[in-house]
Formats: C-alpha cells, sequence, structure tokens
C-alpha cells in the first residue's frame, strides 16, 4: 500500500498536478507574453527569446475581402523562436484595426474569414491567434464569430484574447471560456486623447483592479496575463508617447521612477522598474503570467524591464 502511494504521488507531481509546497520557486508554466510590432526581418536585438515563452506578432490582418497577404519574415522568425521553445501567436485586430472587421465578423462572412485564419495559421507554421478585437468592434456578432473561430483554432493550437475591463461589458462568461487565456491590458487609464486628465495610465490599482474584475467574470486568475507597458504617456507637451528605451537613453535616472519632467515642461508618466516588478509579483500571486506591449521598447543589460521581470521570478517563492 504504501508503494502505491508513492507511486500514486510521484505520478501526480511528474504532470504538475500536485500543489507546490509553501516555500518552492515558481515553475516555468508562468507565462511571459510579448507582443512585437516592428521589422519581422531585421528584428535581431529587438527580441530576446530566452525571456519570453510566448510572442505575439502585432498585427496581422485581411483585407477587406478577408484575405490575409504574405508576411515578409515570418516563417524564418517563427522557426527562431520554436529553436528557443518560444510559441508564437498572430494577433489581428489591433488599437487601430480596420473597421472593416464588423463587416467581416458578420454571420454570413464570418465562416470565410475563419478558413482564412486557420490557413494563415498553417502556413507559417504558428501556434495560435490572439484576438484584439476593441471597443466598437466588439459588437453582437463577436461571441458568434468567437465560437466558431474556436472550433477551427483550438484542435491546432492556442486561441488567445487581449481585452481592456471596459470592453468587458458586452462579453459573457460562455464567451470567455473558449480563450486559453486572455492578455489583460491593464493600461491606457488615461491618455492624450484626455488631455484634461494627466496622470498615471497605468497605476498598481489599476492592475489590481482589473485582475479582481475578470475573476469576478467566472474567470480562473491561472487563465489571466496581466498587461504591462513598456512606454510612457506625455500631457501638456509636444511629446504625446515615448518608448521606455528612448525614456531612460534620455532622461538618466528615469528608470527607477514613473513620471519625469520632459524638456519642454510636461510630464511623462510611466511604469519605472519598481512598478514593474510590483506588478510581477502581483501577476505571480493573483494569475497565470504577465503579458507586455510592447518588447521592442524595453532597453538591455539592468535597466532592461523584462530583465527586472525575470530578478522577481527567479526569487519568487510560492508564500
Amino acid at each position: 500500500m504504501k508503494l502505491l502511494r508513492l507511486y500514486i504521488l510521484l505520478l501526480l507531481l511528474s504532470n504538475g498536478l500536485a500543489s507546490p509546497a509553501a516555500g518552492q520557486h515558481i515553475d516555468a508554466a508562468f507565462r511571459i507574453v510579448g507582443y512585437y510590432k516592428g521589422d519581422l526581418v531585421n528584428y535581431q536585438g529587438k527580441i530576446n527569446f530566452s525571456q519570453i515563452t510566448h510572442l505575439n506578432i502585432a498585427f496581422i490582418n485581411p483585407d477587406e475581402r478577408g484575405i490575409f497577404h504574405p508576411v515578409p519574415g515570418l516563417t524564418a522568425l517563427v522557426s527562431k523562436a520554436h529553436e528557443h521553445h518560444v510559441k508564437v501567436l498572430a494577433a489581428i485586430g489591433g488599437g487601430r484595426a480596420p473597421e472593416y472587421y464588423s463587416s467581416l465578423i458578420a454571420q454570413e462572412k464570418r465562416g470565410e474569414l475563419i478558413k482564412n485564419i486557420a490557413g494563415m495559421m498553417n502556413n507559417y507554421g504558428l501556434d495560435g491567434i490572439d484576438v484584439d478585437l476593441e471597443g466598437s468592434l466588439i459588437t453582437n456578432e463577436y461571441a458568434g464569430f468567437i465560437l466558431q473561430l474556436a472550433d477551427a483554432i483550438k484542435p491546432r493550437g492556442l486561441l488567445t484574447a487581449a481585452l481592456a475591463s471596459n470592453n468587458a461589458g458586452k462579453l459573457d462568461e460562455e464567451t470567455l471560456r473558449n480563450f486559453d487565456f486572455i492578455n489583460v491590458m491593464s493600461y491606457d487609464k488615461t491618455g492624450p486623447w484626455k488631455p484634461l486628465e494627466p496622470g498615471q495610465h497605468a497605476p498598481y490599482s489599476m492592475a489590481v483592479d482589473d485582475i479582481e474584475f475578470w475573476v469576478s467574470k467566472g474567470l480562473s486568475g491561472s487563465k489571466l496575463n496581466l498587461g504591462l507597458p513598456f512606454y510612457g504617456y506625455g500631457f501638456n507637451s509636444r511629446t504625446v508617447s515615448m518608448s521606455y528605451s528612448k525614456l531612460i537613453n534620455s532622461y538618466p535616472g528615469a528608470e527607477k521612477r514613473d513620471e519625469l519632467k520632459l524638456n519642454d515642461g510636461g510630464t511623462l508618466y510611466y511604469n519605472g522598474i519598481p512598478s514593474i516588478k510590483s506588478k510581477t509579483k502581483l501577476a505571480l500571486e493573483k494569475t497565470g503570467g504577465i503579458m507586455i506591449w510592447q518588447i521592442a521598447q524595453d532597453t538591455t543589460g539592468k535597466k532592461s524591464l523584462l530583465f527586472n521581470i525575470h530578478q522577481v521570478i527567479d526569487n519568487y517563492k510560492i508564500p
């Protein structure tokens, strides 16, 4: 009997089904999803495959007929990522997604679009599709589109979504269950589009609220990736936005803070190393991973946000 119990325990551990003991380090299941928007051919120095688990290519969109055109460099990039055991997903949509998506996901057209999405995924050897339809594109047709897309994609790979809490009122639990995980866009609380509301666009409190919100929608925390911004927004300034890499190169010591005075007198709000570390710890405690918009905006060395994210992960122990 003792041998049987020992065998069962070993089997559970080998399959990751037994809970980790207090004091153990976090396991490799913690996701680090990096969106990349940039040159897919000359990406060297912008993507560190050793620091991420998933790479989302932003964005690969069809034309108004729902047809996807060739993407130079994508096949080679996917192969390189796979050499490092990194999964690659095509992100469709985006913050400035074509308005014709609302027509393409309608019931009478979505079948053809989904067939083309699945074909594009197979052509490039992708590991999944990330749906980043936002705002007005989350129409009454969205749920039906996701249901049919899941039927086509999930037997072959991952189906994920990038969603903000302010879009969630249009989504029911059944629709959300179709996603393998959700990248929570916990940023852009304010910005240049709200010039009379200057301030931090991604405060820690927003991260806490967003996690609690999605869990209240019936999702397990393990299906959430907490979004972290690698950029800042300027107010009362000619500088509308700035990448993390540019701001620390332009303003010595900026990596230690969350806001700075710009040379023209305005103020830039962003997440420096202390905030990113705090949010990473929160994600380790409450979610299944983090998401980054976007990794090409990071720097290298010890001031790198990804470097500091890994410092937290590598030293985190289960409470």
